[in-house]
């Protein structure tokens, strides 16, 4: 059997040292055709459990009449699926030793994110009576995910001195960070009270690595094998647009057998299908592991503005739920807010790809801008055209077109533009 561990040795003692720890000394940043590993794989694999059910509470919710309700606790979820897949994911890159105890405190962390998923059901429930939040189950789930998450950082202080500030740094604002949540979770604040630490331990979350490390520029992650973790990643949550195109068309087929399509079913089968393709091809067009090669400084800018990136993707795969329950005669909102339950988050993720591409490469170019603004011209005439009293089957396929007025420019002249970016980029100094 093979052995995707790396321990510095070969021949007849690889079997022995396979079973010892290996020191968290930090990953070399520029090794040769470093990938995603099988560990990293499985424990993404969790996190469908979470986005799964954030998607589908949000759709329910949406769907139910109470969009402002729904959109606050699904970018509550999605903020904190988002924040704890992040942590783990930088610090692998780093510090992934692939060692037995890492891969057992990986699999405490694996817990905590099913445990944090099953008390998503609770917390929207709560949202929608308006009078408290419930985060307990939640909040139980992170203390889980970051016990095991100091205690990587605990060895990192122990086996790296290099890096033994950066760890008992991370270690402090994690906890700091943490017995928070947990004082919302469990204090009995008032409502008010709990929105306000919400958002303050929130943006806590977001500035935790300038805190502790000034940026992820301080530890020795690797710029491909982060970016591959993200595009995997993105993928998984674009999983979700096909689960909500199977959710909407299900219950669409006619017939006792479900073979008699209507044309409801067919269109939202062709819009889900082909809008889930459209986002993957924008999304992919970008090879942001060269780009973080050039411009390690701007990790932090890549790592948490993926997360608008990934509430858009997720919020589509909802959008599409949507849809369906309402070709369901299940829904209590009329066809305009159906198309927007579609159209808000596809322009989110679309319009955040840009702002990352831009921001990345410090280059603006004219014809992206037409790209973004003949892409939101689409998603609002199909809006419009739901106004209008137009079908919201026709709606969906007008949607669908919205990325691939990305995908058009760019296998015309965009990837041109591109590569003459990239190759400014190699010039200029990081």
């Amino acid at each position: 059997m093979s052995d995707s561990r790396s321990t510095g040795t070969t021949g007849s003692g690889r079997g022995t040292l396979a079973r010892r720890l290996v020191p968290m000394t930090g990953r070399d940043p520029e090794e040769a055709h470093r990938v995603a590993t099988p560990l990293e794989l499985l424990f993404d694999l969790t996190f469908v459990v979470a986005v799964g059910t954030a998607a589908s509470q949000y759709a329910e919710l949406l769907a139910g009449g109470h969009p402002a309700q729904a959109v606050g606790a699904f970018s509550l979820a999605m903020f904190a699926i988002s924040v704890a897949w992040i942590s783990f994911s930088w610090f692998a890159s780093a510090f992934g030793t692939d060692d037995w105890l890492y891969r057992a405190l990986t699999m405490v962390q694996m817990i905590g994110v099913v445990v944090f998923a099953l008390g998503i059901p609770a917390m929207f429930h709560s949202v929608e009576e308006g009078d408290h939040l419930e985060l307990r189950v939640m909040v139980i789930g992170y203390i889980v995910m970051r016990v095991a998450m100091v205690l990587q950082w605990w060895r990192v202080s122990r086996e790296s001195p290099s890096f033994r500030e950066v760890a008992w740094a991370n270690i402090l604002w994690t906890l700091v960070a943490q017995v928070g949540w947990t004082v919302v979770g469990f204090g009995h604040l008032p409502l008010l009270a709990v929105i306000v630490s919400v958002i303050v331990i929130g943006a806590l979350e977001l500035l935790l690595p300038m805190f502790a490390q000034g940026g992820a520029g301080s530890t020795p992650w690797h710029p491909h094998h982060v970016a591959e973790r993200y595009s995997l990643f993105a993928i998984i949550v674009l999983g979700e647009s096909v689960v909500g195109t199977a959710a909407s068309s299900g219950d669409l087929l006619g017939g006792a057998d479900g073979t008699r399509w209507t044309g409801d079913a067919l269109a939202v089968v062709v819009a889900g299908v082909g809008l889930t393709f459209g986002m993957w091809w924008v999304y992919f067009a970008t090879p942001f592991g060269d780009v973080l090669v050039h411009r390690r400084r701007r990790g932090y800018l890549f790592g948490y503005g993926h997360i608008p990136v990934f509430i858009g993707i997720a919020g589509v795969g909802a959008g599409l739920h949507v849809a369906g329950l309402y070709m369901e005669h299940h829904a209590r909102i009329g066809g305009t807010a159906v198309v927007l339950s579609l159209a808000l988050p596809a322009g989110l993720y679309l319009l955040m790809v840009y702002v990352l591409h831009t921001l990345l490469l410090s280059a603006t170019d004219r014809f992206h801008l037409l790209l973004i603004v003949l892409t939101l011209v689409v998603l609002a005439a199909a809006v419009l055209l739901s106004v209008a009293g137009g079908s919201v089957a026709v709606c969906l396929l007008v949607v669908m077109l919205a990325p691939f007025v990305t995908v058009t420019g760019y296998e015309t002249i965009g990837y041109g533009h591109q590569q003459q970016m990239l190759k400014e980029l190699r010039s200029r100094p990081q």
